[in-house]
């Protein structure tokens, strides 16, 4: 009996179980994780980028997590030795409207507390000489970091602190009784006194299996990239990103710099036919079937169809996914876009169609199911295990 089980071994998940052990000194608590190694999913496959929440309402929950997740995540790499680069973010506009955006972004910024400045087009390109646009954002405190080493040294972390962290180890039913939580994986049984699940892409399903009533359903979203040549490492010297527009439910492509040192394009957003098929074209067909018997998914699909078949035409046409590319980094052609793997993300979506862009949680007298946990969840990983302990001890 573990007087905490974490499941899911993410960095949220890793997050929870690091903070719980260093705040309740002494408690047993185990982390199952299903894949043989930490990271595998989600945070695996993230652009590595650490935000600085400038998209956000001001004053709104994911604009204080972003704030102090920021400053957090900084803190814990240099405490680890963790190589992080802050490198700092461009918002790029590349027409009138996104001028009249730019404006608006510039003010909510301001009001979020957020370091950021105007400049202007010849700014830009003394900046940015491969870099095209009327204006821009800069947002100096933005970095980049790989997260997959954020969450080895947190399992470090969790061990030390006298957790167990069991790696493939697959969770098939979760049963609450009055005194303990039972969670069976495939012929093995564990218990313990609280239950934290942050499954990400497996959220509703994992939910559904300790009898939890739900109306969302998680929808993967395949983001799709390429990588740049070596000889194309140099091309920017900030992270490239456009301005957003609120009509549509997702980034759009930006130029990415890694911490190994190399540039990423992307990502498009295509729906995914398989929630942990990381290869083009991967089909899953209980995915495909849940998805397809979903009435949310018919009515997301429906409100945002010109977007979604752009970005579906995109992702086989790849002079038109070049465009997107070009319209900030136009000496960029078909050459320098080499395979680069998915991401995938868990979008959580309402029954009435909604994409759910705050958190979800769903919480019994033992359980505290991470339902949603929306970007910039890497980022904000340690405000949000924060959270997440607070909603546990919540009576």
């Amino acid at each position: 009996m573990f007087d905490y089980c974490v499941i899911g071994g993410g960095i949220v998940g890793l997050a929870t179980a690091m903070r719980l052990l260093e705040t309740m000194p002494g408690s047993s608590l185990v982390v199952l994780e299903k894949e043989n190694q930490l990271a595998k999913h989600q945070t695996g496959h993230n652009s590595g980028v650490i935000h600085a929440g400038i998209y956000y309402p001001p004053g709104s929950l994911k604009a204080e997590l972003c704030r102090k997740g920021a400053v957090a995540t900084k803190t814990f790499c240099a405490e680890n030795g963790i190589r992080f680069d802050v490198c700092g973010k461009l918002l790029v506009a590349t027409s009138a409207a996104e001028v009249v955006r730019m404006e608006a972004l510039y003010e909510r910024s301001r009001q979020n507390g957020i370091e950021v400045a105007r400049v202007g087009a010849e700014e830009l390109k003394e900046r940015e000489p491969n870099v095209r646009g009327l204006g821009a954002l800069l947002v100096p405190s933005t970095g980049i970091v790989d997260y997959s080493e954020i969450c080895r040294a947190m399992g470090r972390r969790v061990e030390a602190l006298g957790g167990e962290i069991h790696l493939s180890t697959r969770v098939s039913g979760i049963r609450e009784t009055e005194v303990a939580v039972d969670i069976d994986c495939e012929g093995k049984r564990w218990q313990a006194k609280k239950l934290i699940v942050c499954g990400g892409l497996q959220s509703d399903r994992l939910a559904m299996s300790a009898g939890l009533s739900i109306d969302h359903r998680i929808i993967p979203f395949r983001g799709e990239y390429y990588r740049l040549p070596p000889d194309k490492n140099a091309i920017v010297r900030h992270l490239i990103y456009p301005i957003p527009d609120p009509a549509l439910p997702f980034l759009g492509i930006h130029l990415t710099r890694m911490i190994d040192g190399g540039v990423t394009v992307g990502p498009n957003a295509v729906i995914g036919f398989a929630r942990e098929g990381y290869p083009r074209l991967s089909v899953d067909l209980s995915d495909t079937v849940d998805i397809m018997r979903f009435p949310g998914f018919w009515k997301t699909a429906f409100s945002h169809r010109k977007s979604a078949l752009q970005e579906f035409r995109n992702s086989f046409w790849k002079a038109g996914y070049l465009k997107e590319c070009q319209k900030y980094c136009p000496s960029l052609d078909l050459s320098d876009l080499l395979p680069y793997e998915a991401g995938i993300r868990a979008q959580a979506v309402h029954k009435d169609g909604t994409l759910i862009h705050d958190f979800l949680f769903a919480k019994t007298d033992r359980m505290l199911h991470v339902c949603n946990a929306p970007s910039p969840a890497a980022t904000s990983a340690l405000p949000i295990a924060e959270m997440i302990i607070a909603r546990m001890a919540a009576r």
